[in-house]
């Protein structure tokens, strides 16, 4: 039971910046770009284990902090630059940060036990739990807990504080470039605290499956939010969720229990598409139906 509990703290602790970064990230339409910096960290994160020789937060944060800039950097380069479509540039970029991180893997560390192909690409749930923090006799969680706990604490704090910010960086960028709010500042921060969630969650869901807890609970509290505040709010507890019924249900049919938290978000996602009551409005139609809206964006 204690395991059990162990693993949903876990899966919670990932899911939850998680779902806060992704409706940033789905209202910004920027979810290609998540996507690409949650692959493209990859290299970053294998050069600095390489470096350092441990799987150790500090270097590692420091090699996907640089990779989620470079990212970040070469996708507006090629769009502004060499004029290549947003999403050629986004393509380009991630997948071949990804398969460069997946070819240091396979040539430099693919025979250590510490870090293999499989460990970073899809994680694993079940024995991270096994990494616990225990002092003076008092177990005060796993090591990814505690190494999440704090981006998890700065998250809420950035977005509490900024709140104004953040839906002006959102809806009316050009307005707050106007009125001297650093919009670029918003966006770089977002791409900071998405490079250290990734490497931070690596272990657990691994790169890959880290996408779908980034897209896929904001999207869903976008069916039903009206206000950008409510959304943060469904989209944290849509996440907490899955991870319940994903552990449970991993449990009793004995699966690998972190895709199975992506399919059970996927799963209340086309729930909430059927059942939302926008779903057959056109985006006009929406606006004048739902005057939170309005709100919302404003």
């Amino acid at each position: 039971m204690e395991n059990d509990v162990l693993m949903v703290l876990t899966a919670c602790s990932v899911a939850i910046p998680a779902s806060l970064l992704g409706v940033l990230l789905v209202s910004k339409s920027l979810v290609m770009v998540g996507d690409a910096i949650s692959h493209a960290v990859l290299p970053g994160i294998v050069v600095a284990y390489l470096l350092s020789g441990t799987r150790d937060s500090g270097p590692m944060l420091l090699g996907a902090a640089v990779t989620g800039f470079l990212t970040t950097f070469l996708i507006d380069f090629l769009k502004r630059k060499w004029q290549i479509q947003e999403d050629a540039a986004i393509g380009f970029t991630f997948t071949f940060l990804f398969a460069t991180g997946v070819l240091l893997i396979a040539l430099f560390a693919g025979k250590n036990s510490d870090l293999d192909q499989e460990c970073v690409l899809y994680g694993d749930l079940e024995t991270s739990i096994l990494d616990q923090v225990v002092v003076g006799g008092y177990l005060y969680g796993t090591r990814a807990i505690l190494q999440l706990l704090p981006l998890t604490i700065v998250l809420l704090l950035v977005i509490v504080f900024g709140f104004k910010g953040w839906k002006i960086w959102v809806f009316n960028p050009d307005f707050g470039s106007f009125i001297g709010i650093p919009v670029r500042l918003f966006h770089l921060t977002l791409m900071l605290l998405l490079s250290i969630h990734a490497v931070l969650s690596f272990e657990s869901v691994g790169v890959i499956l880290v996408v779908g807890l980034l897209v896929l609970p904001a999207a869903t509290a976008l069916q039903f939010s009206k206000t950008l505040s409510r959304t943060f709010y469904y989209s944290a507890c849509i996440g907490i969720i899955s991870c319940i019924l994903g552990v449970l249900i991993g449990k009793w049919i004995n699966i690998s229990i972190s895709p199975l938290i992506v399919c059970v978000n996927g799963l209340i996602f086309l729930v909430s598409v059927i059942l939302s009551p926008f779903r057959r409005k056109t985006g006009q139609e929406q606006n004048a139906a739902n005057p939170g809206f309005q709100e919302y964006k404003n």
